[in-house]
């Protein structure tokens, strides 16, 4: 679901441009608005839809989320701790309001304290790994993980 600007709300603030992680959302310099460079290149993270403080920036839904006419809003709620979308249908009577709780955490208040870790050696900065990417997905203990190395079994569909 591609990202969109609507000019009108935008004021050209930036924050969706600061944000986005491909490098798609641009400032135009005559209008100064944000737009979409290439909505076919969008990794469809939504970061820009979150970061607008003016719910200026849409998504595209595809047909199997929402129908073709609809409208998808977003709505970051920091306070509560929620991001709700919302998709108008094309005939404007139903709506469908989807609550999610946010999931990200404050930074600095990560699962691993990387301060505390060893610098790199050569070996790692020249491996394809990310940094302690082994040690972190418990890969250093002797290769892949099974289900069976993991003490679990499968009984009817379901890992145990």
């Amino acid at each position: 679901m591609p990202t969109f600007v609507y000019m009108t709300r935008c004021d050209g603030c930036g924050q969706c441009v600061d944000i986005c992680p491909s490098d798609i959302m641009h400032i135009d310099k005559t209008l100064r608005r944000a737009y979409n460079l290439e909505p076919n290149m969008c990794w469809e993270c939504y970061s820009c839809v979150k970061a607008c403080p003016h719910h200026a920036i849409d998504v595209r839904g595809y047909a199997d989320f929402a129908p073709l006419g609809h409208s998808v809003r977003v709505h970051r709620d920091e306070e509560k701790g929620t991001i709700a979308w919302r998709i108008k249908f094309r005939n404007g009577k139903k709506d469908m309001d989807l609550l999610a709780p946010i999931t990200t955490k404050p930074w600095g208040s990560g699962h691993y304290d990387l301060s505390k870790e060893a610098a790199p050696g050569k070996d790692m900065i020249d491996s394809q790994n990310l940094f302690n990417e082994p040690k972190y997905i418990r890969m250093d203990e002797g290769g892949i993980h099974t289900l069976e190395s993991n003490g679990l079994e499968i009984k009817e569909g379901v890992y145990y």
